[in-house]
């Protein structure tokens, strides 16, 4: 469910919450220019003074949200507004844009699936400068090493673009990660499919809800980054180019289709239920059909035993010598008849086509 960290009733602007298992902060540096690119770990935020004075861009990655003070002491180099740093701090906060005197603040959903297949969304917020790009992440587990990747080995434009192209990298590689986790649970949808024609079980039932739940937590992180991406499109802002407003185009694209998908198989989800109440009712009806057959075959047999058990005085079959095998083989030639009767019917093994094929039952 959905739990947001807030400040209490009546605090004012700017207070921080601080959860007590959040993680410590790491503090890493990507600076770079088109010819080359520095990383280092910080181990004192004050060093980071330094980077507002050089030429070269920089991406600050602040992975963890565990410290106010360190949190503080970077807002105050970067010149953060109280409420963008609430909003950062405060989590989980609905994908969204917020645009400030000098900065620009983009708050997005990344989701990490995990080995047994299980979402685990968390915050990132992606603040835009004239030369950095600075990201809060509140744990120490992301998406983004293909955009790290990038920035060492200078492919594309990455490195010779502006912050904006590193923040529309960002965000394009948050987004392209609901792909792979969808392609998963289009699998899984696939096989519960499968499963449930064939053997449906109450267990396969919660399994249905689990993914319905999952669905709906990644619908809850997508669909908002639409809004959000198409206010980055639409609204001038001199922080954000024009050539990067079309390759955000494609982002609001990718945001599109994975949100189409997400419907689609939430569809699928609830079909299943459908589905599995049929293939249940399906499998009682064969068991009862079979039962009610059996039922079928006895009952004639039980009536001629029954009449030959009263045991009247004259009774003239009662001594016959071969009365006992001469009953047996009239009950087993009445159940012989019956079963191949049923099966005539189609009601008892497989059915017949109209074309003689065997069709099963």
């Amino acid at each position: 469910m959905f739990r947001k960290r807030h400040p209490p009733a009546g605090a004012r602007p700017g207070t921080l919450v601080i959860n007590g298992d959040a993680s410590k902060p790491t503090v890493r540096v990507m600076e770079y220019t088109a010819e080359a690119v520095q990383e280092h770990e910080l181990a004192d935020v004050q060093e980071l003074r330094g980077l507002l004075a050089r030429d070269s861009l920089s991406w600050i990655d602040v992975e963890g949200l565990g410290d106010e003070q360190v949190l503080r002491s970077i807002a105050d180099i970067f010149e953060l507004h109280p409420l963008a740093l609430e909003d950062v701090v405060n989590v989980p906060q609905r994908p969204k844009v917020e645009n400030y005197e000098k900065h620009l603040l983009y708050i997005t959903r990344m989701a990490i699936l995990d080995d047994a297949y299980a979402i685990h969304a968390q915050q990132i917020s992606i603040y835009l400068g004239p030369n950095f790009v600075l990201t809060f992440q509140e744990d120490h587990q992301d998406v983004l090493d293909p955009v790290r990747t990038r920035l060492r080995q200078g492919k594309g434009p990455i490195r010779k673009s502006g912050p904006d192209y590193l923040a529309y990298a960002i965000i394009d590689a948050v987004i392209d990660a609901y792909y792979p986790i969808l392609e998963s649970y289009g699998e899984i949808l696939e096989s519960l499919e499968d499963e449930i024609v064939e053997q449906p079980r109450r267990s396969i039932l919660r399994r249905i809800h689990q993914m319905k739940r999952e669905l709906l937590s990644v619908r809850r992180a997508i669909w908002p980054q639409r809004e959000a991406i198409n206010s980055l499109i639409r609204d001038e802002n001199p922080l954000i180019s024009d050539a990067v407003r079309v390759y955000l185009r494609d982002c609001y694209d990718h945001c599109i289709q994975i949100i189409d998908v997400v419907e689609t198989y939430r569809e699928l989800a609830s079909g299943l239920m459908d589905v599995y109440l049929s293939s249940l009712g399906n499998r009682t009806n064969d068991v009862m059909k079979v039962l009610t057959i059996m039922a079928s075959i006895f009952i004639p047999l039980t009536f001629m035993a029954g009449v030959y058990g009263m045991n009247f005085e004259h009774m003239p079959e009662l001594r016959t010598r071969y009365g006992y095998p001469v009953l047996m083989a009239a009950m087993i030639a009445v159940a012989v008849g019956m079963v191949m009767f049923f099966r005539r019917k189609g009601w008892l093994g497989e059915e017949r086509s109209s074309t003689g094929d065997d069709v099963p039952s």
